[in-house]
């Protein structure tokens, strides 16, 4: 194990180090342990900053081998737990596991903060020691769906960062979901869609048509193809790569896709366990079954990734097994290695660049109306 002291943990890998707060989740550190040790197992370029109480991490991290020479601890005896509200931990947050591994983002010792802690205080933590991107008024949380697109995945943003997004805020997370799009599932020109209750576009409110057009004409400058209003079958579906909304319905959406596949998982096992002939022809059947949990299983595309910050934070489940952490890490280590921050940065702030720009041409006076002036005077 390094020393506090160390900056990256050595080796002959050129490690990507990946900031984890070890005590925000439900299944206490020793389940955040094991899935970073599956992580390391899986991908030797990954090193780690774990932050919580040293005297509780240092056993546990001494019993995987798989993470020997690839991890800093960082001794944080301060936990924010589920039930704290995100302005009292705003205001007491500081030496908390949490804080410290938002830190190690802040000072660039770690690319990408990954935590299974209260959302609500993340974020909140999240906007004050990173701060928001310049031009962004409101960071947002992206998901990966299981979809029927090559990929395998769509990207939907937020889902509950913010229950309010008008027009403009809905038109940044276009531009920072196709962001996502291209660099997390390598989508050269993503195709955007925004949710509604349709997809005609005389349906919704005046803020959703509002956003339909500034999406439309931003399209070409963003990147990205704009396929108009979509609707809920659309989210899993093949028709656009990057679904838009408020943080509002895109949390009641993901909320009801998970209680869905949990659904479907817990049908399929009564149908096979009905009768002998069902238990026999779930065996036949087996090798497909085990495909299909593995496409479902929300545990493989777990992590929100934050977006709009100066710095990543992907955003594990409280309730995450060693699984669900070791796919928010390999999201972490995907993001981390493309550049996905530095690059995201880039767009927004050519974006506003452009903003500020258009606002001087709109705000100078035409020739007609120069001299309009000056024959007045």
């Amino acid at each position: 194990m390094t020393s506090e002291q160390d900056r990256q943990p050595m080796g002959t890998v050129q490690h990507v180090v990946i900031s984890v707060d070890a005590m925000g989740g439900d299944r206490g550190p020793a389940t955040v342990v094991a899935g970073i040790a599956d992580s390391a197992r899986k991908n030797p370029e990954i090193a780690f900053i774990l932050h919580g109480p040293k005297a509780e991490l240092e056993p546990l991290v001494a019993k995987r081998k798989e993470l020997a020479g690839r991890v800093t601890l960082r001794d944080a005896t301060g936990v924010v737990s589920m039930a704290d509200k995100p302005s009292q931990v705003m205001r007491n947050g500081k030496g908390t596991s949490m804080w410290s591994a938002l830190e190690s983002v802040r000072d660039k010792e770690a690319t990408v903060a990954v935590s299974c802690g209260n959302t609500g205080a993340l974020m909140a933590l999240s906007m004050i020691r990173l701060r928001k991107l310049p031009g962004v008024d409101r960071p947002a949380i992206a998901i990966l769906w299981p979809s029927r697109n090559p990929q395998g995945f769509n990207v939907m943003l937020d889902v509950g960062a913010d229950i309010k997004a008008n027009a403009r805020d809905l038109l940044q997370y276009a531009l920072m979901g196709s962001s996502y799009a291209r660099n997390g599932l390598e989508l050269e020109r993503p195709r955007v869609g925004l949710l509604n209750v349709g997809t005609e576009e005389q349906k919704g409110g005046a803020e959703l048509k509002e956003a339909h057009d500034l999406m439309k004409a931003q399209a070409d400058a963003d990147g990205y193809d704009f396929v108009g209003f979509v609707e809920g079958g659309d989210i899993p579906g093949k028709r656009c790569d990057v679904i838009v909304t408020d943080g509002f319905t895109g949390n009641v959406a993901l909320k009801t896709g998970e209680g869905t596949a949990s659904l479907i998982g817990d049908l399929l096992k009564e149908a096979f366990a009905y009768s002998p002939l069902s238990r026999i022809s779930s065996l036949l059947a087996l090798s497909s079954l085990t495909r299909l949990k593995k496409r479902i299983d929300p545990r493989r595309v777990n992590g929100g990734v934050f977006l709009g910050l100066n710095g990543t934070v992907v955003k594990s489940h409280g309730s995450a097994d060693e699984t669900g952490v070791s796919a928010a890490v390999k999201l972490a280590f995907q993001l981390a290695r493309s550049g996905f921050s530095e690059r995201l940065a880039a767009r927004v702030a050519a974006r506003l660049e452009e903003s500020d720009a258009s606002a001087v041409a709109t705000d100078a006076p035409s020739p007609q109306d120069a001299a309009g002036k000056k024959d007045a005077k």
